[in-house]
C-alpha cells in the first residue's frame, strides 16, 4: 500500500531538522506546532482564526469523537475535514493518553473505561481506534498506545511498552484507508534501553511516521531529553519525529535541537484562558493590576490581530469582566506567537544559525 504522506528533509543544523511534511490536504513545513482541537474545535477560535495565524495542520481526538457526536455521523457527513471546515492537514491521536487519566482496565485485548460524557462503558482495542479513525478520515493516524503515568515502577513502564508494541503490529494489520498514514506510538518512560528498544522495533513495523508519546506526564526535562536521545537515535532519518502533547518554547526548542519534528500541545489557549501572554520578550499574566491603563499592545510589533487592534487595558478589562472574547483574543495572540516560533525555528535551521538562535530565545525565557 503506498502511503501518500512523506517527509522530505530540507536542510539540517546540528541534529535539528528542517523539512516538509506532504499530505493529501497541503503540505506542513517542519518543524512545525499543531494546535490542538480535541474536539473538532480549538478552544475559544475558529478556523479563520486559526488560518490567520499560520496554522498548517490541526489535532483532534479519536477517544472524544467517538463519544460525541459519534464517528458514524461524522463520516456521514463527509469526514473531519467536511465536519470540521478545515480544509488544511489533519491528525487525530488514538485517544491513549485520554484514555489513560480514566483509570482504565488494560488487557492484552484493549482497553475498558468509563465515558467521561455520561460514564457508560467502553472498550476500546487497538483495531477499533484504526477503524474509528479511517471513518474520522484524517492525514494522519495515530495508532492505540499504553500511557504510563511517570514515576512508575519498571515493569510497569516495560509491560506497557511491550503492549503498545504488540497493538502496534495489530494496528497495522487493521489499516487499508490509503489516503492516510498510520504513525507508530514509542513508548518507555524514561528509561532509555526501554526507550531505544520501543524505537527500533516500531521503526522495523514500517510506520510512514512515528509519535514520542508517554512524556509531558510528570518527568523532568533532563528525563525527557535524555528519553529522546534514546528514541531519535533509533528512528529512520527519512520519517517525520512527532514528540506528542509538548508545546512549551523551552521543550520544544531541545526537542528541535535533538531532532524532532512536530509538537502538539493545548498549551497556548489553555494559558490564554489563565490570562497568561506569550511574547518574544518573556511572558506575562495580564490578569496584573499594572496593566490596567496600559496602553500598548500585548507585544509591540506582533502583526496579531489582537495586537494590531487592542491594548492591554482593554484585554485586561475583558478579563476582568468575563467577557467571552478575551479568551479569542488573547488565544490569537498566544497561537500566533508559538506558530511563528516554529516557523523562526526552522528559518534558522536553513540559514545554518538554529545555535545562535536558540541561545537567544533560552535567555530571554530564562529571564
Amino acid at each position: 500500500m503506498t502511503v501518500p504522506v512523506w517527509w522530505e528533509q530540507t536542510a539540517i543544523d546540528g541534529s535539528a531538522r528542517a523539512g516538509v511534511l506532504h499530505t493529501p490536504h497541503g503540505q506542513v513545513l517542519t518543524p512545525g506546532f499543531i494546535p490542538v482541537g480535541t474536539r473538532a474545535a480549538v478552544r475559544g477560535v475558529d478556523v479563520d482564526d486559526l488560518a490567520a495565524v499560520g496554522t498548517e495542520m490541526v489535532l483532534a481526538n479519536t477517544y472524544h469523537l467517538m463519544l460525541r457526536p459519534g464517528a458514524a455521523t461524522i463520516e456521514q457527513i463527509g469526514g473531519l475535514h467536511a465536519f470540521w471546515g478545515w480544509p488544511g492537514p489533519i491528525l487525530t491521536d488514538s485517544g491513549g493518553y485520554q484514555i489513560f487519566s480514566l483509570n482504565p482496565r488494560i488487557t492484552e485485548a484493549g482497553a475498558e473505561f468509563r465515558s467521561t460524557y455520561d460514564g457508560s462503558a467502553v472498550r476500546l482495542t487497538p483495531e477499533d481506534a484504526v477503524r474509528i479513525q479511517e471513518e474520522l478520515g484524517p492525514d494522519i493516524a495515530m495508532v492505540l498506545d499504553v500511557c504510563v503515568g511517570l514515576p512508575a515502577a519498571p515493569e510497569v513502564v516495560r509491560d506497557g511498552m511491550e503492549l503498545t508494541l504488540r497493538w502496534a503490529e495489530r494496528s497495522l494489520r487493521q489499516h487499508q484507508r490509503a489516503d492516510q498514514a498510520l504513525f507508530g506510538i514509542i513508548q518507555g518512560g524514561i528509561d532509555p534501553g526501554l526507550r531505544e528498544e520501543s524505537a527500533r522495533a516500531t521503526a522495523g513495523l514500517g510506520f510512514a511516521g512515528f509519535g514520542i508519546g508517554g512524556l509531558s506526564v510528570g518527568e523532568t526535562p533532563v528525563d525527557r531529553a535524555i528519553a529522546l536521545d534514546a528514541v531519535l537515535a533509533e528512528l529512520p532519518p527519512g520519517k517525520p519525529r512527532y514528540v506528542m502533547g509538548l508545546g512549551d518554547p523551552s521543550g520544544v526548542l531541545d526537542a528541535v535541537t535533538r531532532g524532532a519534528d512536530l509538537f502538539d500541545c493545548v498549551w497556548p489557549t489553555r494559558l490564554a484562558r489563565h490570562g497568561r501572554v506569550l511574547t518574544a520578550d518573556g511572558d506575562f499574566n495580564l490578569r496584573r493590576a499594572e496593566y490596567g491603563s496600559d496602553p500598548r499592545p500585548l507585544q509591540p510589533g506582533c502583526p496579531c490581530y489582537p495586537c494590531q487592534t487592542h491594548n492591554r487595558a482593554y484585554l485586561r478589562h475583558l478579563l476582568a469582566v468575563n467577557e467571552l472574547s478575551a479568551f479569542r483574543l488573547l488565544s490569537i495572540h498566544n497561537l500566533h506567537y508559538t506558530l511563528s516560533l516554529l516557523r523562526d525555528t526552522r528559518q534558522s535551521i536553513l540559514s545554518g544559525n538554529f545555535g545562535d538562535f536558540t541561545a537567544s530565545i533560552t535567555a530571554i525565557r530564562n529571564g
